[in-house]
């Protein structure tokens, strides 16, 4: 019995583990590396990955009081809008990253197969002919 508590006091002594979010706050300052971490989580395909790396990402670029300063957001619009389960409007999305030093932006990517057989990609001419 007490070989027993020893190993349970042993195992307390061990220290608890490090916290990884200062380093990756301190990392998130770099705008490259923050706006490659938000690329990353998006390509996840994850909505709540990534509003949870935006709100990283707005802790470390700017801190979250700043944010509201600068969104017109009040702070619990802002945090339910970083939160997991977050889903804001583009308009506020486009305030939070510039708030962030961030903007979005839009690429193209290799084309995607259709899943409809014949189906085919629409071409410039074709666009503007229905516009």
């Amino acid at each position: 019995m007490k070989s027993e508590r020893k190993t349970r006091n042993q195992r307390s002594a061990i220290p608890p583990a490090v916290p990884q979010e200062g380093w990756l706050l301190q990392r998130l300052r770099d705008p490259e590396l923050a706006a490659a971490y938000l690329n990353a989580a998006l390509a996840e395909g994850d909505q709540g990955a990534f509003m949870l790396a935006l709100r990283q990402v707005a802790k470390a670029r700017r801190g979250v009081s700043t944010v509201v300063r600068h969104t017109g957001l009040n702070r619990a619009s802002l945090t339910r809008a970083l939160s997991a389960k977050g889903n804001p409007e583009l308009s506020s999305l486009n305030r939070i990253l510039r708030a962030t030093g961030l903007r979005l932006v839009i690429a193209s990517g290799p084309p995607r197969k259709s899943k409809m057989p014949g189906a085919e990609r629409p071409s410039a001419a074709r666009i503007a002919k229905a516009a």
